[in-house]
């Protein structure tokens, strides 16, 4: 009951884009058209739920302060946290690569549309931020990190659909000059943010 918790509070209330904005260079340039972002979206899913865990398991029994006390007494002591940053980045960048080669063997034109955002999700900062959220937050089961990491990019792919699905029915409407592309998406981005607020009421 706890995971499922936490699973729907990282999806509404925690939300990357609304609550933290993070992630928001793909969020604002692939949310043109619905199916693009669908694709994305699953990406980013995916990769979440293949990298927390391994980032997880790589802090708790190599980074921690004490953690390679399994290897035996001489390495109780030992404190590789400060290398948290670069071993993340490193984990993310790998996975990201080879979903990069799953779309582009199975799906040639997803891999086309999302062009060069595909690879840059290795640098999507809501990737990373789940990995230091759940260290930061000591999340000590690998049940608590995978409920955290599905909703984490469940609530990121439900926020850029949501946008290019506003953003494909507005493309026709009488959208004063200043504010057409990013300057309307940005308002509708603000306005989405607040809406998600109101999902703080809810006891969780």
């Amino acid at each position: 009951m706890e995971n499922f918790n936490l699973f729907i509070r990282s999806i509404f209330i925690d939300n990357m884009i609304f609550a933290y904005f993070l992630g928001m260079c793909s969020f604002l340039a692939v949310s043109k058209t619905v199916k693009t972002s669908i694709g994305l979206g699953i990406a980013v899913v995916f990769v979440l739920l293949i990298t927390a865990p391994v980032n997880w398991l790589v802090d708790t029994y190599l980074l921690k302060p004490g953690a390679l006390k399994w290897m035996g007494e001489n390495f109780k002591d030992i404190d590789l946290s400060y290398l948290s940053f670069i071993i993340f980045i490193a984990v993310i960048a790998a996975i990201v690569q080879l979903v990069e080669m799953v779309i582009e063997k199975f799906s040639p034109p997803l891999y086309n549309a999302l062009g060069i955002f595909l690879p840059l999700i290795a640098v999507n900062c809501a990737i990373l931020a789940v990995a230091l959220f759940i260290q930061d937050r000591e999340y000590s089961t690998i049940g608590e990190v995978m409920a955290y990491a599905g909703g984490s990019g469940i609530g990121w792919m439900l926020a850029i659909v949501s946008m290019a699905a506003i953003r494909e029915k507005i493309r026709y409407s009488n959208i004063p000059r200043p504010l057409k592309g990013l300057g309307i998406t940005f308002i509708l981005t603000g306005l989405m943010a607040i809406a998600f607020m109101s999902f703080m009421g809810i006891k969780i």
